[in-house]
């Protein structure tokens, strides 16, 4: 029997509020860093490490972030800093090509990695009597990575077909890479983080010998283990492992020579398709603004469930869209807030966009209701408990803080300052943010397969 609709509403009420119930009444520390302990140590080399013990499980997540990413390339090497991220899984001093996924699996762990604008992450999961297979795997490649020219040759092929794959055949990728080149002409963010194809083509070993010397050494790293260990013996370890390589000059930030956006940027992207998609970018603040959290509010409200401002006039209400998301992601540098949509067949991307413009003037001129702040707010605290479930995603929300804000505690101090947003808050950065001279749009126009082969 089909539950009352009553019951459901009021039961999807006590859901959204738990969250804030929860807080009001439990001690502020509840979930903080005087009670989530985590250790910084930092090795004579620069190496920075972080441990946070938890004994629940008998596994260890390690992490390694890179202060590396796309953002550190220059035109003629794009690309560069996701290739190394293959090139790390491909053969160091003492571990032979293809060997290192074979002995850690071999010993019932795992591994994975990305790459991003502003870093480079690897991680890895095993039994925590296995932790010593971890340290010395990723203390050989951190020490001696071979780069071989077969494999480095071999590799690079992969890097291209994955560019292929995921940006020249998929449309979201083709538009999110069109929109940050069109949005940025002098940020490091004007390049995709996969890199031009003719970059990859030209791409030479001295150049991959000279980035990893620069980028990948030890005093440009966060280590972080997280499970089930004994700090002081992981920490020897540690030291063990990775004490004695050495530490590289300081490759610097590159310059912020972004000049301010004085109008309206539009492109068109041409690709098989059966509707209409497009993009929008908005010049954002860097992830250490004050209003940061603030734009994280924002996109909860207009996009955070079928309630959701954008939702609502899109999809639900307006049937013109199937789907319509936004985002601010933090980065080191001035950025994008970006709201993606994709029509239903038979709209036009000038429909939606009058349609979602007009939805955010009302939140820019009104602010959010009292209802909707709320549930924002909710929405950001589940997703900040659920990323600290397992030993993964506290390594990783603790790797991300400690590079992105130099202090991993900031993870704290931001859910604090989001708790903190008002709804003049949320009406004034809006009134900022959503201008027509700071924005970007980029559409697709869909080709018949006749079209595209010719």
């Amino acid at each position: 029997m089909p539950m009352p609709v009553h019951v459901r509403r009021l039961l999807a009420a006590l859901l959204l509020a738990l969250p804030t119930r929860i807080a009001a009444g439990a001690p502020r520390d509840a979930l903080g860093p005087e009670r989530f302990r985590v250790e910084r140590t930092v090795l004579p080399n620069g190496l920075v490490v972080l441990t946070h013990e938890d004994h629940t499980v008998p596994t260890v997540a390690f992490w390694q972030w890179y202060r590396v990413g796309s953002r550190n390339e220059h035109p003629g090497i794009t690309g560069i800093s996701h290739f190394f991220e293959h090139m790390m899984f491909n053969g160091s001093a003492h571990v032979p090509p293809k060997m290192y996924d074979q002995i850690l699996e071999s010993n019932g762990g795992d591994s994975n990695a990305f790459t991003d604008r502003d870093e480079t992450a690897y991680d890895e999961e095993i039994a925590s009597d296995r932790l010593g297979v971890v340290l010395r795997l990723d203390a050989d490649r951190m020490a001696a990575l071979s780069l071989l020219p077969a494999q480095l040759k071999n590799e690079i092929e992969v890097v291209k077909e994955e560019r292929r794959l995921r940006v020249e055949n998929d449309i979201a990728g083709l538009l999110d890479e069109q929109l940050y080149a069109t949005a940025f002409v002098a940020s490091p963010y004007h390049w995709p983080v996969l890199g031009w194809m003719k970059d990859l083509n030209r791409i030479t070993r001295e150049d991959m010998v000279e980035y990893f010397r620069i980028h990948y050494a030890p005093d440009n790293c966060i280590l972080v283990l997280v499970g089930d260990f004994r700090t002081a013996a992981a920490l020897d370890s540690i030291r063990a492992s990775f004490g004695a390589i050495p530490r590289q000059p300081p490759p610097g930030d590159p310059p912020d020579a972004e000049p301010e956006q004085l109008g309206e940027r539009r492109a068109v992207v041409h690709h098989v398709a059966e509707n209409v998609s497009f993009e929008v970018g908005w010049k954002a603040p860097a992830g250490r603004s004050l209003d940061a959290p603030v734009l994280d509010v924002l996109s909860k409200v207009l996009t955070g469930g079928e309630s959701s401002r954008l939702h609502q006039a899109l999809v639900y209400q307006g049937r013109m869209a199937l789907s319509v998301s936004t985002g601010f992601e933090s980065r080191l540098d001035p950025t994008l807030f970006t709201m993606s949509v994709e029509m239903e067949p038979g709209h036009s991307a000038a429909e939606g966009e009058r349609a979602a413009f007009a939805a955010i003037d009302r939140l820019a001129r009104a602010g959010p209701t009292a209802r909707e702040l709320e549930k924002a707010k909710n929405e950001l605290a589940a997703d900040f408990v659920s990323a600290l479930k397992t030993n993964l995603g506290v390594g990783a929300q603790l790797g991300f803080y400690e590079h992105q804000f130099g202090d991993w505690r900031e993870m704290f101090r931001e859910r604090d300052r989001q708790r903190a947003v008002s709804a003049e808050d949320c009406r004034r950065v809006a009134r900022a943010l959503f201008v027509a001279r700071h924005r970007t749009v980029v559409e697709l126009a869909p080709d018949a397969p006749a079209q595209a082969a010719k």
